[in-house]
């Protein structure tokens, strides 16, 4: 092979290495939107295989930059969970075992516009929760803003709602409610901040959507209940999934989750 030859191959192989980086561009191990660039040096290649590759690159290139990326759920159907050491159960959604299976139960809060919102605000939609409250310096305010993140995925679909739970409803009023949606941009049609007897909201952070993940765990009924996860709901009531809603990663898994949860019949 001619000196000529290979310095053109080693070329090929740096602009290859560079197209391949730059159209993909990885961060922290998982590929973010991609922001495409190449560089073309006069008189790197000469010849006519040389001008191919060229075009084939460039090609492949236009459609790296004109796609964005779009997490996929990692399964075509999701599983059912029933219990705080969330072993998936896979079934389909005609089964007749999930008329026995767990099913979040019957509860009266009020929300942020001082409106009523039951188990029955939710017939036939797909919901997330989470529990929170007003003051939280810590956790809170990152679980708020991925929150946000769902509510303008899901902006347009009546499908899908939002449920946050305030942990201390003693002093997170109807009032606070609403200066706090105010504040972080909560559309009430969308996401309801709920407030109401704390037995009642501990009962289902615990009992119904096993939110604090506290495997063998016992709690005592006045302990603080104070988590990042946020759970999904399907239509019939049915847990679905749990996700850290710190993570954003995870966010986007959950999006893309819903999505297929959409898909169910």
């Amino acid at each position: 092979m001619r000196l000529g030859q290979l310095t053109n191959l080693t070329a090929l192989q740096s602009v290859i290495d560079t197209t391949y980086l730059v159209a993909y561009g990885f961060n922290r191990g998982r590929i973010e939107q991609q922001k495409c660039a190449i560089c073309y040096t006069h008189g790197v290649f000469s010849g006519k295989l040389e001008n191919v590759i060229l075009i084939f690159l460039a090609t492949l290139l236009f459609f790296a930059c004109s796609t964005k990326t779009e997490k996929n759920s990692r399964v075509n159907a999701l599983p059912y969970y029933k219990d705080a050491t969330f072993t998936p159960y896979w079934m389909e959604s005609e089964s007749t075992d999930l008329r026995a299976f767990h099913q979040i139960s019957p509860f009266k809060l009020t929300n942020q516009e001082g409106e009523t919102v039951t188990e029955k605000t939710f017939d036939n939609k797909i919901y997330v929760t989470d529990f929170f409250f007003t003051i939280c310096p810590g956790i809170c305010p990152k679980m708020t803003a991925n929150m946000g993140i769902l509510q303008e995925a899901f902006l347009q679909d009546d499908e899908v709602l939002l449920l946050s739970h305030s942990v201390t409803p003693e002093r997170d009023s109807v009032p606070v409610l609403k200066n706090y949606a105010e504040d972080k941009g909560v559309k009430s049609e969308k996401w309801h901040l709920v407030t109401g007897e704390r037995e009642l909201i501990y009962g289902l952070g615990r009992n119904d959507y096993f939110v604090e993940e506290d495997l063998g765990l016992e709690k005592e009924p006045d302990d603080f209940l104070h988590t990042e996860n946020f759970v999904l709901i399907d239509k019939n009531k049915h847990i679905r999934g749990i996700y850290n809603g710190l993570n954003k990663t995870a966010i986007q898994q959950l999006i893309a989750d819903i999505k297929t949860l959409k898909k169910e019949k």
